[in-house]
């Protein structure tokens, strides 16, 4: 393989930000207590969802924290796509109970308004007000965000390594995303053993999650040859691993394995989305659908849409995932195979959704914040397109 010769030197340019400590590996859970102090945290609160709450994992980190002379409380009021009110809810828990860190403990949901939380915590301002549009981020006041130790127990949306959270407005039926850069967790303790109790196919719709992150990273647009090398090895550890973690979810090797997945995919995602999540969103507010599962139904149709843009990156694609014949149909097959064997539903019907919003969904995903990375331009006609495709099950 050659280089090219063409590229202009102006391409070559942007503003790259990495994670932060991460504590990885089986059993790294009984560092709780020491990374909570670590970020100078007395008094914390866990938040996670109702689902967890009751469990020995959630009861053990609250006992063992209790030992170490760290009263917690918690906080569980979360629902699967979490709304603004969890979120006014939590602040006032945090608040009443006189907390001063906040534990995210849990899947996506769980993480995303824990963050969501801890940022709120100390500001005046409606959450709202926070949208990742612009320059609003820089109206928060930074000393009234808590600090963070997001702990994951699922290997899909990478929340604990993201600025971001993405909460729905109730009021306007849309999912926002809301943005800072000190919303990242100031440590992560990724723990295999605390994600073996996921069913199979929570395990399944999760992992997907983390390929359309690392899929539609590679595939944005712009230079970021950081972000696109962890996006590869990110889909090789997907490959070779997701399908062992769904067939035997004890299997520990094949659950870190997603954890790092995970994790890699929503590193990589700062380079940009696309047209997967911008239809996801929408659909997951509206139709309140598993956000995992609902990128893992768009996949193909959005890929195909796609082709005259990353045809050349899919062949390149295909041949570090050691698929045969590299090209951009190796990958869709491969693509297409695994959404089979992981018993995804083909079209959005199986998930729900109806054919009588479309041009509300289409004209929502227009102004989502991840349509204008994606790797062609893209409307609310050009994404309705797409949309009636995944209704009606026509890939290609």
């Amino acid at each position: 393989m050659t280089a090219q010769t063409d590229v202009d030197p102006a391409s070559l340019r942007g503003s790259w930000n990495y994670p932060t400590t991460m504590l990885f590996g089986a059993g790294r859970i009984r560092n709780l207590a020491r990374a909570c102090k670590g970020l100078g945290m007395s008094r914390p609160l866990l938040v996670t969802d109702p689902g967890l709450a009751g469990l020995p994992m959630v009861q053990d980190a609250v006992a063992a924290n209790e030992a170490e002379g760290l009263p917690t409380g918690l906080f569980s009021e979360v629902k699967p796509n979490p709304v603004g009110r969890n979120v006014d809810e939590g602040v006032a828990a945090f608040n009443a109970g006189g907390h001063d860190g906040v534990i995210a403990f849990g899947g996506g949901s769980a993480l995303d308004a824990a963050k969501a939380i801890a940022f709120m915590s100390g500001q005046t301002k409606s959450i709202w007000d926070f949208e990742d549009v612009g320059d609003n981020w820089k109206a928060a006041v930074e000393a009234g965000i808590a600090p963070i130790v997001a702990v994951p127990t699922t290997a899909g949306t990478g929340s604990e390594v993201g600025r971001a959270s993405v909460v729905v407005d109730e009021g306007s039926h849309s999912k926002k995303i809301i943005f800072h850069p000190k919303m990242l967790p100031g440590v992560v303790i990724s723990d295999p053993e605390l994600t073996v109790g996921l069913p199979p196919h929570m395990t399944a719709a999760t992992g997907m999650d983390a390929l359309a992150h690392c899929l539609e990273a590679y595939c944005a647009p712009g230079y970021h040859p950081m972000a696109e090398g962890i996006a590869v090895e990110g889909m090789r550890l997907v490959k070779d691993w997701l399908p062992a973690a769904v067939a035997d979810g004890s299997n520990l090797a094949a659950r870190a394995h997603m954890l790092a997945a995970a994790s890699m995919g929503a590193t990589a995602f700062q380079k940009g989305l696309g047209a997967i999540h911008s239809l996801s969103h929408p659909v997951g507010a509206l139709y309140d659908t598993h956000h995992g599962l609902t990128n893992a139904v768009f996949m193909p149709y959005v890929l195909a849409y796609n082709r005259g843009a990353v045809e050349g990156r899919m062949a390149r694609l295909a041949s570090w995932l050691d698929l045969p014949n590299p090209s951009f149909g190796a990958v869709m097959d491969w693509v297409m195979g695994l959404r089979e064997q992981l018993k995804i539903p083909h079209t959005l019907k199986e998930i729900g959704v109806g054919d009588d919003r479309l041009d509300e969904i289409s004209e929502m995903a227009a102004v989502d914040p991840t349509a204008p990375t994606n790797p062609i331009p893209v409307g609310a006609p050009e994404l309705k397109t797409i949309l009636v495709a995944a209704l009606e099950g026509r890939v290609g």
